[in-house]
């Protein structure tokens, strides 16, 4: 039988087409990223609807994506995992990623804008007979943040001093936004800064009262949280962030144009999320387009509490493609 002989040179090109074929996602190749399978670590808070929008009408898969939602309670859980790799991005407040950036142990991208503070969608809560009114009657009192040292004490920092109060004399404690609003019921808290929906909710529920406006002038508009990967990531997957990036631009533009899609996926994620609560949400802003001036605000805000020791260049952080 006579052999087929094939040229050296035929051997030569067919391993290097093979070996542009590696990845290290074996199935990223078929889709044009370099990782096609992305974990995400997220929170169930309004703020992050817009994602779970992306999931639903399935704008992660037609860039190619396929995501997986690590369901987290606060976002500093999922520090750990973003660093070893277990996962890839996390939704977070802009002020904690900041701050670890700032101290150089967590290294960061922000690859999505999440919000944007819009009046009323946080607020200062009391109950109905508190003799708290203003923002002038906080000093020595407690007041609830999700995460200490986050953008609501920053925020409301912010809101005291515009109005002639020491923020050293609020007494800011940590706890969950889910069990905020029962805390301040047994008397264990003075007053809660809360956002929505649990805003809403604790009026709705309690009769809580609304004694400051979170989102108030001269932090309306600031950026409050995002979708951030390591610096690292983020430079060894460009195509998939971006991939990622346009899909939840797309989301964002839905959430923004229309709070009923809001309102809809909330359940999907949020437990035991009242449909007239719902309605009556304040929405935040959904931003569809990275703006790193709009990050260096929040930066210029939290150097001037003395928060960062370096002044960041928001344009080193913000991620584009």
């Amino acid at each position: 039988m006579n052999r087929i002989r094939i040229p050296a040179v035929l051997l030569l090109l067919a391993s290097l087409l093979v070996a542009c074929g590696d990845s290290d996602d074996p199935q990223a190749s078929g889709s044009g990223l370099e990782k096609s399978k992305i974990k995400v670590a997220m929170l169930s808070l309004v703020t992050n609807a817009p994602y779970y929008i992306a999931v639903k009408e399935k704008l992660f898969e037609a860039e190619g994506l396929t995501v997986e939602t690590q369901p987290v309670q606060a976002s500093p859980q999922a520090y750990p995992a973003l660093k070893n790799g277990a996962i890839d991005l996390v939704f977070a407040n802009d002020a904690s990623m900041l701050l670890g950036h700032d101290k150089g142990d967590l290294p960061i991208n922000l690859i999505a804008e999440g919000t944007t503070l819009t009046p009323k969608f946080m607020a200062v809560l009391v109950m109905p007979g508190s003799p708290i009114k203003s923002i002038k009657d906080l000093a020595g009192h407690s007041v609830s943040v999700h995460v200490l040292n986050n953008i609501q004490a920053i925020t409301l920092n912010a809101i005291a001093k515009q109005n002639g109060v020491d923020p050293a004399q609020i007494q800011y404690r940590q706890v969950v936004f889910p069990q905020m609003a029962a805390t301040m019921q047994k008397g264990d808290l003075d007053a809660i800064h809360v956002n929505e929906p649990f805003l809403t909710d604790a009026e709705v529920k309690l009769g809580a009262r609304m004694a400051v406006d979170g989102g108030a002038a001269p932090v309306t508009g600031i950026p409050m949280d995002g979708y951030f990967a390591l610096d690292g990531w983020s430079k060894k997957y460009p195509k998939t962030a971006a991939a990622f990036q346009r899909a939840l631009a797309k989301a964002q533009g839905i959430a923004a144009g229309d709070r009923t899609k809001v309102e809809e996926v909330l359940p999907s994620y949020i437990r035991n999320v009242d449909p007239a609560v719902a309605k009556k949400l304040t929405m935040p802003g959904f931003p569809t387009a990275n703006d790193p001036q709009r990050l260096q605000k929040l930066i210029d805000l939290m150097k001037e509490q003395g928060q960062l020791t370096n002044r960041i260049d928001a344009t080193t952080i913000v991620f584009q493609p």
